[in-house]
């Protein structure tokens, strides 16, 4: 839905409500409330998509700058360090930048995910539970096609609960962690992208491993 800048009257307040939905610049905003004709859900899918294509743009730049954020839980019980990177210092000083480090942090200190993107799950791992899931899906005696589906539908549901990409955004369940960072893309001009991180517990065995660096994008 296409609607004409001069026929769209855009008020502040919407303006206002779609930028705490979604984290963007004013201007972005507006335009995106003009393009969709005042639709709140349509204009935060429309930078929604904004992000992801600023994100698949420069997904091939290097981001070797960039700050490690913290957080630890009331109590001192949890303890988390986030290694986020950009593309320059100028940006990695930024007020946004370390708001995000923080929140990201804190996120994993909350939902505890083993992995930072889905490509980091080991093929013994992705196998074993494959296996799992196949054998409950078979006694339930469903045919196998269907089984087929099943299995593929419990393995979304491992990434979305291990790893850290795929999370619903602990601050915004409306979005995932992916397109919490693709939204900080299209703000900031500059690839961004979680790099590890490592998640400590009071009394635990041992602090919870760091999950596998990944590689430049």
């Amino acid at each position: 839905m296409t609607a004409n800048p001069e026929q769209t009257a855009i008020s502040p307040q919407l303006v206002k409500e779609l930028r705490e939905r979604t984290g963007a610049g004013f201007m972005d905003c507006r335009n995106a409330l003009v393009e969709t004709g005042g639709d709140l859900d349509q204009a935060a899918q429309v930078l929604r998509k904004k992000g992801q294509a600023m994100a698949q743009k420069k997904a091939a730049r290097e981001a070797t700058e960039g700050s490690v954020g913290s957080y630890v839980h009331a109590g001192g019980k949890i303890g988390v360090l986030v290694e986020v990177n950009c593309e320059t210092d100028f940006v990695a000083r930024t007020d946004e930048f370390q708001r995000l480090c923080h929140d990201l942090a804190m996120h994993v200190a909350a939902l505890d995910p083993r992995f930072v993107r889905r490509e980091d799950v080991t093929e013994n791992l992705l196998a074993r539970e494959r296996e799992i899931y196949s054998e409950q899906a078979r006694a339930s005696g469903k045919p196998e096609n269907i089984i087929e589906k099943m299995v593929s539908g419990k393995m979304e549901k491992f990434f979305e609960e291990n790893c850290l990409y795929e999370q619903r955004f602990i601050k915004d369940e409306s979005v995932t962690v992916r397109e919490l960072i693709e939204q900080a893309i299209a703000r900031m001009g500059e690839k961004v992208s979680v790099r590890r991180f490592a998640r400590f517990k009071v009394g635990e065995r041992a602090a919870a491993p760091a999950a596998p660096a990944a590689p430049s994008e």
